[in-house]
């Protein structure tokens, strides 16, 4: 990473967020640098949608997840190629960004028009940085925090800190050309971590469906979905190999009711490992419930109800009995039959494909889907030897272990590489950094507008009365 030095010569600011600021800058308050624009009728311009992570695009109205009804466009606002808009009641959280091409913009934004000494990208990352968001909230009234809003009259109060206008588009073609930098980088760590996932899959897919010795003779399972088998395997229905038991146990408390601590849905899906050290739910259940649903050594626990049809059946194992925590809502609790199947094994047999697409077509839905007890009873298993199912968990835990530092290492240079760019930015914007000699190569234009399209973190407001096409 670059080392860059101060400018030569710093002056007070005077505002307390802002601190010293280069000796040539200006602060000027925002109503210098722009005016409102306040412009309807134009109801043939695109769509415009914003998001807190990249920015204003162009909204796709053809690949939407939800079609949404666009009434009475005439009265959306015109933000102008160049423009910046925000979100009043978002701003706060870096809802803000310059109108790529001549837009429409939902009447709760704010769209402001840069006078001649403003290059609006410059500002735009200004924005977005964390000291300034935390002087947005202070300006931003309401009755509840969370639904402050930043006004016209309020934002152009705000003070900002201007470099000449030569300099602001030396520092935006900086950052810009930085941020291409880094993107690449995140994507390319992003690629390898599909890959690694990838890898991890078929180590599990290979060892519970086909085992480990290479030699061994196969026959067919007789299931379409697992295929052929070593010939010394069985496979079986799972209600022969263990109990299946979807719960009801929900959040509510009752004061008739045992305490207890919930193992929800969100434990299952963003954990492999059930274990004490999670931080469960505090909930309510009956005597019976707690028998039947509260956690063993061995029990495997799946989603068996989900608004995306990829997740339905996602599995966790629970290698120790947690006493007082119970299996939720939209979870079925699998208790392996002892000296039929280990749990770790049914465990990893269900996170294979072949076993897991039987689920996914078992599935029924529309915009929920979700599997009756019967079809998870009923699902195929392959099934060796005991001994044999030990030697394989072992076998997929070395080598998993192995592809999961591996998917650290990379999530943890994402995570340093996003912290480095945020901090970059805030220093270069505010003149901690002096960057007008950096020699930076050219950006293409369409890599500009993908820029900041970090997909991992993307968080589009588009059901808030605040989104850019809101119908309400």
């Amino acid at each position: 990473m670059m080392k860059l030095a101060p400018y030569p010569e710093y002056k007070d600011s005077a505002v307390p967020w802002l601190g010293k600021i280069p000796a040539h800058w200006d602060l000027f308050r925002n109503g210098r640098l722009f005016s409102q624009r306040n412009e309807t009728g134009f109801g043939e311009l695109p769509i415009l949608e914003v998001s807190l992570k990249t920015g204003i695009r162009v909204r796709d109205m053809e690949n939407l997840k939800r079609k949404q009804v666009m009434s009475d466009r005439e009265k959306y606002k015109r933000a102008a190629q160049g423009d910046i808009a925000y979100n009043m009641m978002r701003m706060w959280q870096g809802a803000v960004g310059v109108a790529p091409v001549d837009g429409l913009v939902s009447p709760a934004y704010v769209v402001v028009r840069p006078f001649p000494e403003v290059d609006c990208r410059y500002f735009s990352y200004l924005f977005r940085t964390a000291s300034y968001m935390n002087e947005v909230d202070a300006y931003s009234r309401g009755i509840v925090k969370d639904r402050n809003r930043l006004y016209w009259q309020d934002f152009k109060r705000m003070p900002s800190p201007v470099p000449p206008i030569e300099e602001q588009r030396n520092i935006t073609k900086f950052l810009d050309a930085v941020g291409s930098k880094a993107q690449r980088f995140i994507r390319n760590k992003q690629r390898l971590i599909e890959l690694l996932k990838e890898q991890k899959q078929n180590v599990i897919n290979q060892a519970v469906t086909r085992g480990l010795d290479p030699k061994v003779k196969f026959k067919p399972s007789g299931v379409e979905w697992i295929g052929d088998i070593p010939e010394h395997w069985d496979a079986r229905r799972l209600r022969t190999l263990a109990a299946v038991r979807a719960s009801g146990v929900d959040k509510n408390t009752d004061e008739d009711e045992v305490p207890v601590m919930l193992c929800n849905y969100v434990d299952v899906y963003k954990n492999d490992r059930i274990t004490a050290a999670i931080d469960f739910m505090k909930a309510t259940a009956t005597p019976e419930e707690i028998r039947v649903f509260e956690l063993k050594a061995g029990d495997v626990i799946i989603t068996k109800d989900s608004e995306s049809w990829d997740d339905i059946a996602i599995p966790t194992f629970v290698p120790e009995a947690i006493p007082g925590v119970v299996c939720a809502y939209h979870l079925a609790l699998i208790r392996p039959f002892s000296g039929e199947i280990e749990g770790e094994f049914l465990f990893r047999a269900f996170s294979s494909d072949p076993v897991a697409d039987q689920f996914r077509i078992a599935a029924t839905g529309v915009t929920r889907f979700g599997l009756a007890q019967g079809a998870i009873k009923g699902a195929f298993f392959p099934l060796p030897p005991l001994e044999e199912q030990r030697a394989i968990i072992a076998h997929i835990n070395e080598k998993c272990a192995e592809i999961s530092q591996a998917i650290s290492r990379a999530e943890r240079e994402i995570e340093l590489m996003r912290e480095y760019r945020t901090r970059l930015i805030s220093d270069v914007v505010t003149g901690q950094v002096d960057v007008r000699n950096i020699e930076v190569p050219e950006i293409a234009e369409d890599e500009l507008l993908t820029l900041d399209e970090d997909t991992t973190d993307a968080d589009d407001l588009n059901s808030d009365e605040g989104e850019m096409d809101e119908t309400d």
